[in-house]
């Protein structure tokens, strides 16, 4: 099965005599997904925020939106295994639809990832400040962010199998400074009682509803768990993707859960003073629980694991990023598009993953002329993700509506349309939590999630109308119930 996933796999782009090779096993496509939705970035960025919001339940906000992003994950899963095509979202939406709605549906996608990778580029800059001692200013942390995105650039330009070796050594780095140290806190270093997760401490919200101020600690799992849909970027090249990318999406969020919450775990048990982490007296929380249970020292061991972990998940994202790239300029997409669908001899798509790396760095350079909208961009990153993800989940209904039964080696049988409905109002209740006004007297923080989005569709839709780039290609398209017959049919003779 294993060569016919090769060869279906090439055959859905007929344009394009670029081939990857198929280097990535299914534990490295794990550890891709993985360190790319990398918990310790999220708890370590979003830990005081939650618990200053809801208190200590603000914990369950993972276990619940890792459940509503399982049911989107077993409905890519489905599709992925159908076509195990580079780019992920965006050959799946085109042949899930057509090539507009595929065209809007990356568009929107592509922006979200580039915005991802700044921010988190930005945010690890800090971390090589506090490690090397030297002075967090903007124009500091502008030349530490660029040189980092030059590095993970040239590791993934040597290889996918040195971007698979980097990724599983991210991974171990996530392992052992998020459920390791948080086992280790709990073990050691328990501080409260495990009932204090269903205390909320007196936190309410302005209204006085403690419903609303729960409600609003959503971001603690909503900006978690995303980077799964990675896995299916980089389909071609991984052996026998069919079987292999569903496993490892669903993988990748069950292991982000668990680390998550014993990370998160850990961090509020261990706490002495748990009472000034929720009350914001105590505004960078994580430093002080870690200097207190491990030393100065042990605090730098953890700073060095945590940057090698962060590097991990700015490669994976330049990975994801590249393939989407590389996907949309051979259908002729972009602007480039033939230099920009090009392989290396390192079956590495250079000239994509060089854009994959450029974008990022002169939003960077904006953010150290605007500081302050680098919160703003990085909310916009993950509404623009979840939108994304979810015109693909609702492309996939529309299509089961219409008869389609998944046809790949991975199927979720007669459970499908149930998992794809319900999948689809979870994602759209993410989306209504997402772009819900911040707390603020200004209009452009109040509304700046929304903001951010209609300006990028707008773009979109001026470039679509303008250019026409989706009429430059004859790439299939609207496919799914055609295909899958022929599969069948493939399979039965």
């Amino acid at each position: 099965m294993e060569q016919t996933s090769e060869k279906n796999s090439h055959n859905h782009q007929p344009e394009s005599k670029e081939q990857f090779n198929r280097s990535i096993g299914l534990i490295s496509n794990f550890a891709l997904g993985f360190t790319y939705l990398s918990p310790l970035t999220a708890v370590y960025s979003l830990f005081a925020l939650a618990i200053t919001l809801a208190g200590p339940p603000a914990v369950w906000w993972i276990l619940i939106v890792a459940c509503g992003q399982l049911l989107v994950a077993l409905v890519f899963g489905e599709v992925a295994s159908q076509y195990p095509i580079t780019g992920g979202l965006y050959p799946w939406a085109r042949r899930l639809w057509g090539k507009k709605f595929a065209w809007i549906t990356a568009w929107i996608y592509l922006w979200a990832l580039v915005v991802t990778i700044t921010s988190i580029a930005e945010y690890t800059s800090t971390f090589v400040a506090s490690l090397f001692h030297f002075v967090q200013s903007p124009l500091n942390l502008l030349m530490t962010s660029v040189v980092l995105l030059l590095m993970m650039m040239g590791v993934n330009m040597s290889g996918t199998k040195n971007l698979a070796r980097v990724a599983k050594i991210g991974f171990w780095c996530e392992i052992v400074s998020v459920i390791a140290l948080g086992i280790y806190l709990l073990i050691f270093h328990r501080s409260q009682p495990f009932s204090v997760v269903f205390d909320s401490m007196g936190m309410l919200a302005k209204d006085g509803s403690y419903t609303t101020a729960f409600m609003s600690a959503s971001l603690m799992g909503l900006f978690m768990f995303f980077g799964f849909e990675a896995c299916g970027n980089v389909a071609e090249e991984v052996k026998n993707p069919g079987k292999q990318i569903p496993v490892a999406m669903i993988l990748s969020i069950v292991f982000g859960a668990i680390s998550a919450v014993i990370s998160v775990m850990g961090y509020l048990l261990s706490s002495p003073d748990l009472a000034s982490i929720v009350s914001g007296k105590t505004a960078d929380p994580i430093p002080v629980i870690l200097n207190e249970a491990l030393g100065s020292t042990g605090a730098t061991v953890f700073i060095v694991i945590a940057i090698i972990a962060m590097l991990s998940c700015i490669l994976s994202l330049q990975a994801a990023l590249s393939r989407l790239i590389f996907s949309f300029s051979r259908d002729k997409m972009l602007p480039g598009s033939q230099w920009m669908s090009k392989i290396s001899k390192n079956s590495v798509p250079d000239n994509a993953m060089l854009v994959s790396c450029i974008l990022p760095v002169i939003i960077c350079v904006w953010v150290y002329f605007q500081p302050d909208n680098l919160s703003r961009i990085t909310a916009f990153a993950v509404i623009g993700i979840y939108i994304s993800f979810q015109l693909v989940v609702l492309a996939a209904l529309r299509q089961r509506l219409k008869g389609w039964k998944p046809a790949g080696e991975w199927s979720l049988g007669a459970w499908g349309i149930l998992v794809n409905v319900f999948a689809l109002l979870y994602g759209l209740c993410g989306i209504w939590l997402l772009a819900q006004p911040a707390d603020s007297a200004g209009f452009l923080d109040r509304w700046t999630v929304l903001i951010g989005l209609a300006v990028v569709l707008l773009t979109g839709l001026v470039y679509m109308t303008v250019a026409n780039p989706f009429g430059r290609s004859s790439a299939p398209e609207n496919d799914a119930i055609e295909y899958a017959s022929k599969l069948r049919a493939k399979e039965e003779f």
